[in-house]
């Protein structure tokens, strides 16, 4: 597949790890309660540049992911042990009858889309019970598109059986992270680019959307290279069929990339560098893929300050919102511009 050169950076030598590895670098579980939502509130979902619909989303509790990935901090909130049969039914009751919170502003009307992310693999029968999936597609029948996740690698027949079980559209969010050729064996994600592409492939046979999580900002690259890295990724993943990328800024936290921060092998991306990233790939991907970048703990990223954090949003959601570049906001602060 074409789009910018990910090979283009010369990472450090990268400590190699593996699942114990990465396993013994970690902090300690928040406690979780298998018959509560972790969170749940109601946000804008751009279905097409300058159009937006109201989406739910429901974090749900449930046993970890088997593939422990390098820079995933989403661990902190699951279980040791499977889902219990029940649990998850219970869950999307309460979400569905919940008084969600959104970010200030309007009033959002009722949500027509849903998110049911859980931190794991919608395919994974020790996360998701084969026997609650039936009573789960009757609860989200009613919503227009219906959005989970899994590994490339778990993509399989029940979620074509899922697909025809529910009265809209479901969409399935796949995480390719990176292309890079050796920073992407460092993440243990356990896959191949080839790997990503036959999944976006098996979906397209079962008329199921896609949309990717690319992060920005990778360990032993420098911040242009991180941009570059992120932009070839979301060209990638348009050209393997994504309807959507989403670009997540690489958050610390989960104890293997704290220790490369210490020793200096990675520096979370700047907000700069957030905004470039987003502005090189609405450039590069095709027109058919929308592109967004993801704002979660934006106030955290470097590179801004309390004058300019607001515009440089601003700016940002408005690339994600009208698929377009926009010019930079004019910052009399003294932070950086861009790169």
């Amino acid at each position: 597949m074409s789009g910018p050169d990910a090979s283009s950076g010369s990472p450090g030598l990268l400590p190699r790890l593996d699942s114990g590895a990465i396993r013994r670098a970690r902090g300690a579980k928040a406690p979780v309660d298998p018959w509560r939502p972790i969170a749940v509130w109601d946000e804008e979902e751009v279905t097409a540049p300058g159009q937006t619909i109201v989406c739910r989303v429901v974090l749900l509790a449930g046993a970890e992911c088997p593939f422990t990935c390098a820079m995933c901090d989403l661990w902190r909130h699951t279980l040791d042990r499977p889902t219990p049969p029940g649990a998850l039914p219970a869950q999307i009751e309460a979400a569905l009858g919940h008084a969600a919170g959104s970010a200030p502003g309007p009033v959002m009307a009722a949500p027509s889309w849903i998110k049911l992310y859980n931190a794991s693999n919608f395919t994974d029968p020790r996360a998701v019970p084969v026997a609650d999936r039936a009573r789960i597609a009757a609860l989200v029948d009613r919503f227009e598109r219906v959005i989970v996740e899994t590994h490339p690698r778990l993509v399989d027949d029940s979620l074509d059986d899922f697909a025809r079980s529910i009265g809209g559209r479901l969409e399935v969010a796949l995480g390719l992270e990176t292309i890079h050729p050796d920073v992407l064996p460092w993440l243990n994600k356990q896959m191949t680019p080839g790997d990503f592409a036959a999944a976006c492939r098996r979906l397209e046979a079962f008329d199921i959307d896609t949309r990717a999580f690319v992060l920005l900002g990778l360990p032993g690259l420098t911040e242009g290279e991180s941009v570059d890295a992120a932009i070839a990724a979301a060209c990638f993943a348009a050209e393997a069929g994504c309807r959507q990328v989403s670009l997540i800024p690489t958050r610390p936290g989960n104890g293997s990339l704290d220790r490369l921060a210490a020793d200096g092998s990675f520096t979370p991306v700047s907000a700069a560098a957030a905004e470039a990233a987003l502005a090189g790939a609405i450039g590069a991907v095709p027109e058919a893929c929308l592109v967004a970048l993801d704002l979660w703990d934006w106030e955290r990223l470097a590179g801004a300050c309390e004058a300019c954090r607001g515009p440089r949003r601003a700016r940002i959601e408005g690339m994600n919102r009208g698929r377009v570049i926009l010019p930079a906001a004019t910052l009399e602060c003294g932070c950086r511009h861009g790169m």
